[in-house]
C-alpha cells in the first residue's frame, strides 16, 4: 500500500531498546519517541480538572482551559482538548507499541500492577475486546463493568461511582449514552477517565482512524475525508479533530440527520480545517482520499430504522459512488455494518476497503491514550 509517513516509522535499533529497557519497570520503561513528551504522574490523590458540568448540552460539554487545548489533561474527553502536537504524539506513540506488540515482544509491561474498570451502559465487541486487551497485553487487568452491574444514574449516583472506583482502579473508561455521564465520572474521579464513546462523540475511534489513515495515505494533514450517512456521533469527532489538525472534512448527510451546529461552527471558528456540510453524496466523494461510513441507526434508534432507511436512500456507499471518488480513494467504517444497507457488501470486501485495520488500530490507539494519561 502507500508509504508509511515519516512520524511513524519505527527504526529496528528503536525497538530492540524497547525490548531491552522493558524487563526493568524503575525508571523509565520506554524510551519517549522524538516527538513524545512524557507526563510525569503526580502522587495519589491527583488534583483534578474543573469540568462545568452545569449544562447537559453535549456541545456546550466540549471543554478546554482558559479557552486553549491543554497537553497534560488528566482524562481524554474529547479531542480537542489536546493540542496538535500532543495529538501526533499520540499517534506517533501508537505506532510504535503496535510494532513491537506485532514483532511478539511481550515484555515490556507498563501497565504491570495497575488496574483499569470498564464501564459499559452501551454493549460493544470491539471496544471491550480492543481495551481489555489492549491493557493485558502491556501488563495491566481490566474488569468489566456491564449494564446490569453498576446501572449508573440508577441504582447509583454517578459521581459516587467515580469516586468509588478511583480507588480500587488506576483508569477508568467508560462507554456511555449520556455525554454528561462521562464528564460526571471526569470531574469526581481522580485517576484518568477515557472516553470509550457516548452519543455526543467517540474520540477513541476516531484516533484510531488518523492511525490509519496515516498508515496507508502516508500523513492526515491535508487529506479530504469524506462523510456519508447521519450526522453522529462519529462526525462530531472528527469535526472536533479538524479543529486541531488540518484537513479537509465532508459529511454528507440527508436534511434534517446534519450534525450538531454547535460543533460545526466549533470547527469553523479553529480555521485550521475545511469543512462542509452538504447533502449531495455524489459530489461530496469527487477527490476523496478516504469515503466513510457508519450505521444510519445507531444503538438506541433501532426504531427508527425503516424510516431512516427510506430517508438515507441515495446515501448508500457502493461500488459506484466509491468510482467517483476516484482511484485513490480508501474505504472506511466504524464497524458494525450492516452490510446492504449503508455500504454493499462488495465495497467491504474491495481491495480498497481497510476496515478491518482500522478495528484493529482501536486497541494500538488506545494503548497510546492510555500510556499518555499514566504517564509512559
Amino acid at each position: 500500500m502507500a508509504a508509511i509517513s515519516a512520524h511513524c516509522a519505527i527504526r529496528s535499533d528503536k525497538i530492540a531498546a524497547l525490548s531491552a529497557s522493558s524487563s526493568s519497570f524503575s525508571g523509565e520503561i520506554l524510551p519517549k519517541h522524538s516527538r513524545f513528551s512524557g507526563v510525569s504522574v503526580p502522587a495519589f490523590p491527583v488534583r483534578r480538572r474543573s469540568i462545568s458540568c452545569q449544562s447537559s448540552s453535549a456541545a456546550s460539554s466540549v471543554s478546554s482551559v482558559n479557552g486553549k487545548a491543554n497537553s497534560e489533561l488528566k482524562d481524554f474527553l474529547h479531542i480537542n482538548d489536546f493540542d496538535k502536537d500532543t495529538i501526533l504524539k499520540i499517534l506517533d506513540r501508537a505506532a510504535e507499541v503496535k510494532t513491537l506488540l506485532k514483532s511478539g515482544e511481550r515484555t515490556y509491561l507498563p501497565f504491570k500492577g495497575k488496574t483499569m474498570s470498564m464501564i459499559f451502559t452501551k454493549p460493544s465487541m470491539r471496544t471491550r475486546v480492543s481495551f481489555e486487551t489492549g491493557f493485558s497485553l502491556l501488563g495491566g487487568h481490566a474488569v468489566y463493568l456491564g449494564p446490569n452491574d453498576i446501572q449508573m444514574g440508577k441504582r447509583e449516583e454517578t459521581r459516587d461511582i467515580a469516586r468509588v472506583l478511583c480507588r480500587y482502579n488506576d483508569i477508568i473508561m467508560a462507554r456511555v449514552f449520556a455525554h454528561q455521564d462521562i464528564l460526571d465520572l471526569a470531574k469526581y474521579a481522580t485517576v484518568p477517565v477515557v472516553n470509550g464513546l457516548t452519543d455526543y462523540n467517540h474520540p477513541c475511534q476516531i484516533m484510531a482512524d488518523a492511525l490509519t489513515i496515516i498508515e496507508h495515505i502516508g500523513h492526515l494533514e491535508g487529506t479530504k475525508v469524506v462523510y456519508v450517512g447521519d450526522g453522529n456521533n462519529i462526525v462530531h469527532s472528527w469535526l472536533l479533530l479538524a479543529a486541531v489538525v488540518p484537513f479537509h472534512f465532508v459529511c454528507a448527510c440527508p436534511k434534517g440527520f446534519e450534525p450538531d451546529k454547535e460543533t460545526v461552527e466549533k470547527a469553523r471558528l479553529a480555521g485550521i480545517s475545511k469543512i462542509e456540510i452538504t447533502n449531495d453524496p455524489k459530489e461530496a466523494v469527487q477527490g476523496a482520499d478516504v469515503v466513510y461510513s457508519d450505521v444510519w441507526a445507531s444503538m438506541g434508534q433501532k426504531e427508527e430504522a425503516e424510516h431512516r432507511r427510506q430517508v438515507f436512500k441515495g446515501f448508500q456507499v457502493d461500488e459506484a459512488l466509491m468510482k467517483l471518488a476516484g482511484p485513490k480513494a480508501y474505504f472506511m467504517h466504524c464497524l458494525p455494518a450492516e452490510r446492504g444497507i449503508e455500504v454493499t457488501d462488495g465495497v467491504v470486501e474491495a481491495p480498497y476497503s481497510i476496515v478491518f485495520p482500522q478495528a484493529e488500530n482501536r486497541m494500538h490507539a488506545q494503548n497510546a491514550i492510555m500510556l499518555h494519561l499514566l504517564g509512559f
